[in-house]
């Protein structure tokens, strides 16, 4: 799965791969009953997100379960506020990236590199911070 510098972009891959796994519905007409994101911190300090859609609660998903039922489907069907998700997302469940493709729940800080990393990671729940 692949990683989008925007929330919108990330949404609609997610509705694109859904409707690639499930070519029984159809766009308008699909029916989802779980919304799941994940925010990344990259090296170079970009944020990048993945989003993922499923028809059933209890499919398991690699992100963190954001929204259910009616939520998910009114994201899907495009009814949601941007702000709103990015202000609502838990700092805690943000990975960092620590070496090429490999991520973390917090920075590495054991080497230099991890600590001024780790110093511009650091997220002091700023506007800035939760619009990012």
């Amino acid at each position: 799965m692949s990683m989008y510098g925007t929330l919108e972009e990330a949404i609609d891959a997610a509705r694109e791969e859904f409707l690639a796994n499930h070519p029984e519905m159809e766009g308008e007409d699909a029916s989802v009953s779980q919304f799941g994101l994940q925010k990344y911190v990259m090296q170079d300090g970009d944020i990048m997100w993945q989003a993922e859609f499923f028809a059933d609660e209890s499919e398991p998903g690699e992100f963190h379960p954001v929204r259910t039922g009616e939520a998910a489907q009114a994201i899907w069907d495009g009814d949601f506020d941007e702000v709103e998700l990015r202000q609502e997302w838990l700092p805690e469940n943000t990975l960092h990236e620590w070496d090429e493709g490999e991520f973390q729940l917090e920075p590495p800080i054991d080497t230099e590199e991890g600590e001024a990393a780790a110093a511009e990671w650091e997220d002091d729940n700023s506007d800035s911070d939760r619009w990012a």
